[in-house]
């Protein structure tokens, strides 16, 4: 569950049998609302496809289609209100969670009228057509990205590449150097209360699965134990189960909490380069292979893969390969931040239109 959608694309899978006994408690329909209760508490997502699938840590919410238009219920759930209101009846400390019976018992307020209901989600629902095709576009361009490295930088077939000899696996001009010669993790501590309140705060549970575009953030005066900082375009890389794949660059200045490596290369140039590196299905796969084991779960150990040896392009090549990524990068980050500013505007909406401020 990610921005109010479920992505099947990176889920993880249970047997038949499982499933027909999940199915037996509870079976999400179109229409249903799935709201996180426990971890990250609050996250909403709406069903809109026919596929089966299994819920845990989540409550589902099934609006009475005589009373509740389901749409307008799911932009009820992702108001401000609505969250804060649930945030509320957050128990416990390690795992906040919300029981089952609080959240039955708690109150919304909505129009009798249903058709107003409509008018309203119908209003919301432009927004999230063109935060939607957003989406699609920054994958899109994430898909090209991955495939232009592995297509450089695997396979070798790289400009120019016919005219050049590889030997033991390098090409003539390149060379193969740790990591630490190609980037290195950066670790400033910050105290949140030193910083404005509304300072981007990214968490484990902001970074999504196998995106590159980091584009969801809480805020500073959410947290509370000390973080790191982190600068714009920098690379957060989620050190804890790293089999989860949860890398991307910051779109903004901000902190980030220690289960995050903060990364920057040691020569501007490079920085796409091992935004690509650290991101692909290769990096991903030997840093889960040699985690270290917590004493909770497993952690990515970053002094091994710092001494773990990658190749290091010819500055020529470099230069071509920033050529086209930059220009796609610069194009992920003005669209998440494009979603953010629509997002937002979606949200203020929703009061107003309920109220009758704003006419329909």
């Amino acid at each position: 569950m990610s921005s109010g959608v479920i992505n099947f694309n990176d889920c993880d899978f249970i047997s038949e049998e499982d499933h027909e006994i999940c199915k037996k408690r509870v079976k999400p329909e179109v229409g249903d609302v799935l709201l996180a209760n426990i971890g990250s508490v609050g996250d909403v997502a709406r069903v809109t496809s026919e596929q089966e699938f299994s819920i845990k840590n989540v409550a589902l919410l099934r609006p009475n289609p005589s009373q509740v238009n389901s749409l307008f219920f799911y932009y009820i759930t992702r108001s401000s209100e609505f969250k804060k209101g649930i945030l509320n009846l957050r128990l416990g400390s390690a795992q906040p969670y919300i029981s089952l019976e609080n959240l039955r018992s708690f109150r919304i307020q909505i129009p009798v009228d249903k058709s107003k209901q409509y008018e309203i989600a119908n209003v919301l629902r432009q927004y999230d057509n063109l935060i939607a095709n957003n989406r699609r576009r920054i994958e899109l361009l994430e898909q090209a990205a991955r495939l232009l490295y592995k297509e450089w930088f695997v396979h070798f077939r790289f400009p120019g590449h016919e005219l050049v000899k590889i030997v033991d696996g390098v090409p003539d001009g390149w060379s193969r150097v740790t990591l630490v010669n190609l980037c290195h993790d950066i670790r400033v501590s910050i105290d949140p209360s030193s910083v404005p309140s509304e300072t981007p705060y990214i968490g484990l549970e902001h970074i999504p699965r196998r995106s590159i575009t980091l584009s969801e953030w809480g805020h500073s005066r959410e947290v509370a134990s000390n973080k790191f900082t982190f600068k714009a375009g920098d690379i957060l890389f989620g050190k804890i189960r790293p089999y989860f794949h949860k890398v991307g660059f910051a779109l903004v200045d901000g902190i980030t909490s220690s289960d995050a490596i903060v990364v920057r290369s040691v020569e501007s140039k490079l920085q796409q380069y091992c935004l690509t590196l650290l991101s692909s299905d290769e990096f991903v796969s030997l840093a889960s292979k040699t985690v270290r084991e917590g004493s909770k779960m497993p952690r990515a150990d970053w002094n091994y893969l710092q001494k773990c040896k990658f190749l290091r392009p010819a500055d020529k090549t470099l230069e071509e390969f920033n050529l086209i990524i930059e220009p796609m990068v610069e194009q992920m980050r003005t669209l998440a931040l494009q979603s953010r500013r629509l997002a937002e505007a979606r949200d203020l909406l929703l009061p107003r239109l309920m109220n009758g401020e704003i006419a329909i």
